[in-house]
């Protein structure tokens, strides 16, 4: 596997060169944010990044309930109680700092 297609995939995948048509203002503001020659990375990384935007927007659009209360039983029936439990250590926590070493 070439180090390349490493680099703009971050794992070990084939690539296959594809041709897509950008309008040139849109190319000139990726290549002034990560250079021409980091175009193809910087395509890669954002279409995977809406890849995973779309399909988490899928998923919660879906019939599949996302949360399920068998999932979290540390919550239990009273949630108000579980979230009472956590602000209040969260409290402590900010009254009682620990001092940290001088370095």
């Amino acid at each position: 596997m070439c180090e390349l297609c490493h680099i703009i995939c971050g794992h070990n995948m084939s690539t296959q060169r594809t041709h897509i048509l950008l309008p040139e203002d849109l190319i000139s503001e990726i290549d002034a944010l990560v250079g021409p020659r980091r175009r193809s990375a910087f395509l890669v990384e954002t279409a995977r990044t809406e890849l995973r935007r779309r399909k988490l927007l899928q998923y919660l659009d879906g019939p599949e309930p996302a949360w399920r209360e068998e999932d979290h039983h540390e919550i239990g029936k009273d949630a108000s109680a579980w979230v009472a439990s956590l602000r209040a250590g969260s409290d402590a926590r900010i009254a009682s700092p620990k001092k940290r070493g001088k370095h």
